[in-house]
């Protein structure tokens, strides 16, 4: 009797594959996490001092000198909520961008579902930010911001989902894009660098002038996951327009990276 091994449809997550090897989810995660803070004197702080330091950064540089609003927030709780879900993709698709390249060895020799690799770099990025919502919720408290916690319960873990939908989808698409042209190892971090200042993280997007730059910063599929967790802190209404187009945008980026991925993951052994 022969068995074959081959990918599910183009298009399909294969659930129930995924669960059958769901606990290589646990073991690439907690492998990934060990490794980024090994040997490292101070740990798992770096994932809520990275993002505290960025924000103690731009709340000189643009919230006192240039004097920039954060639509009646404090200028430091304003950049931090934007922070937390940038640095959730920022980390979630560089490292789900060069997983299977640093997996390669792995690849060779036996197999699994390819997509436990890029989900997993994902879930790493989580896990930095569930550190930093402590720092988080303690500056709400420290700045005296009154929150309805029915409406933050119901914003911020939506606002979530939507960043991981966004990284997920841009990271296997860069994942299967890496492997075989190994130009994007150098196109990530300038794609990372470029799309910060294009997502409402420093500044709030009632300050652009001009409709057409609100629909350039819509087009980025951040700004749906950053809008939506803001949601749950401040009284600013969403504009339904933008909104859609950045969750369609996000959408596309999952559709067409999964495809481009379970189209390509078959070579990915003999290129890798």
């Amino acid at each position: 009797m022969e068995y074959e091994i081959k990918p599910k449809e183009k298009l399909s997550l294969g659930l129930d594959e995924l669960w059958q090897y769901r606990e290589l989810f646990y073991f690439f995660t907690w492998r990934d996490i060990k490794v980024k803070y090994k040997q490292t004197v101070l740990g798992f702080a770096w994932a809520v001092l990275q993002p505290f330091l960025m924000m103690v950064i731009f709340s000189l540089f643009f919230g006192q000198a240039l004097k920039v609003p954060s639509d009646n927030l404090p200028y430091p709780v304003f950049v931090f909520s934007g922070l937390l879900l940038w640095n959730i993709f920022s980390t979630g698709i560089t490292s789900a961008g060069n997983s299977m390249v640093s997996n390669a060895n792995i690849i060779k020799k036996i197999y699994f579902p390819r997509l436990i690799i890029p989900i997993s770099s994902v879930l790493v990025s989580v896990f930095d930010f569930l550190m930093s919502i402590i720092i988080f919720a303690g500056m709400l408290l420290y700045y005296g911001i009154h929150i309805h916690p029915l409406k933050l319960l119901f914003y911020a873990p939506i606002g979530v989902l939507v960043t991981c939908i966004a990284t997920f989808g841009m990271g296997t698409l860069l994942a299967a894009l890496n492997i075989k042209y190994r130009d994007f190892r150098y196109i990530i971090p300038f794609l990372v660098q470029s799309l910060l200042f294009i997502t409402p993280i420093i500044y709030p997007v009632s300050i652009l002038s001009h409709d057409w730059l609100k629909y350039v910063v819509a087009l980025n599929p951040m700004y749906a996951g950053v809008s939506l967790f803001r949601s749950g802190v401040i009284d600013v209404p969403l504009e339904p327009n933008l909104l859609l187009i950045s969750l369609s945008s996000g959408v596309f980026f999952l559709v067409v990276g999964l495809y481009y991925f379970r189209k390509t993951e078959a070579y990915f052994a003999d290129l890798a």
